[in-house]
C-alpha cells in the first residue's frame, strides 16, 4: 500500500528499546500490587496463637515469606519511579497507579498488623493497634484530598520531603516488626521493647508528615487558591 512503512521498519519501531522501556515502570507497579495481594494472602490465615512463636520456637516461615514479599514490593516502589524519570517515560497510568499501589501495600500491611491474627491475649504482638492503622489511613485520605483539590485546578502539589520520609519509614517498619517477632523467642525482652518504639515512631512521623501539606494548602489558599 502507498505510504505504508516497510515491514522491517515497522518491526524496528515496534521493538525499539524506548518502546520496551515505556512499559517496564508500569509493569513494576502492577507487580507491586500482585506482591501486595500475595502478602495479604500469606497473612490472612496466620494466627499468632497457632504460630511456632507462641510455642517458644522460631522462625515462623509464614512470617519469613511475608517479609520477603513485602521487601520485594517495597523495592519496586523505589525502582519504578526512578526508571520512569531516568528514561523520561512518566505516564498518566503511572502517576495514578504508583501511589495507589503504595497505599494498598502499606495501609493494607498496617491493617493486617492491627488485626486479630497478631493478638497474643491482651497484647498486640505486632505493636500495631487499630487506632494506629486508622491514623495512618486518615493521614493518607487528608493529603490525597488536599492534593486532588489543588491539582484539579491546575496547581502543582507535589510530595514534600516529609511525605517521602514517611513512606520510607513505613516501608521499613513493617518488615522490621515481622523480623523482631521472629526473634522474640531468642531475645524476648529486647524485641518486646523495640517493636513499640519502631511502631510509635512510624505513627508519629506519619501524623506529623501531614502538617507541611496542610500549611502549604493554607498558604496557597490565602494567595488566591480556593479549595
Amino acid at each position: 500500500m502507498v505510504g505504508e512503512a516497510p515491514a522491517a521498519e515497522r518491526q524496528a519501531t515496534q521493538y525499539h528499546p524506548l518502546h520496551v522501556r515505556r512499559h517496564i515502570p508500569n509493569a513494576l507497579t502492577l507487580g507491586r500490587i500482585a506482591l501486595a495481594i500475595a502478602f495479604f494472602a500469606v497473612l490472612t490465615p496466620w494466627r499468632y496463637g497457632s504460630s511456632p512463636l507462641a510455642r517458644g520456637s522460631s522462625p515462623d516461615y509464614w512470617l519469613v515469606a511475608a517479609i520477603v514479599l513485602f521487601v520485594i514490593a517495597a523495592l519496586t516502589d523505589a525502582l519504578d519511579g526512578h526508571l520512569a524519570r531516568k528514561w523520561n517515560v512518566v505516564s498518566v497510568f503511572g502517576r495514578i497507579m504508583d501511589p495507589f499501589a503504595d497505599k494498598v501495600l502499606v495501609i493494607g500491611a498496617f491493617i493486617y498488623l492491627a488485626g486479630p491474627g497478631f493478638s497474643g491475649g491482651n497484647v498486640q504482638m505486632s505493636g500495631v493497634y487499630p487506632w494506629m492503622a486508622a491514623t495512618i489511613l486518615a493521614r493518607e485520605l487528608l493529603v490525597t484530598s488536599i492534593r486532588a483539590a489543588f491539582e484539579s485546578r491546575g496547581m502543582s502539589f507535589a510530595a514534600t520531603a516529609s511525605g517521602k520520609l514517611k513512606m520510607i519509614l513505613q516501608s521499613i517498619c513493617v518488615p522490621v516488626v515481622l523480623v523482631l517477632m521472629n526473634l522474640e523467642t531468642g531475645a524476648g525482652v529486647i524485641t518486646m521493647r523495640a517493636i513499640p518504639i519502631v511502631v510509635y515512631a512510624t505513627v508519629l512521623v506519619t501524623a506529623w508528615s501531614a502538617i507541611p501539606y496542610v500549611i502549604r494548602a493554607i498558604s496557597m489558599s490565602r494567595a488566591g487558591a480556593k479549595l
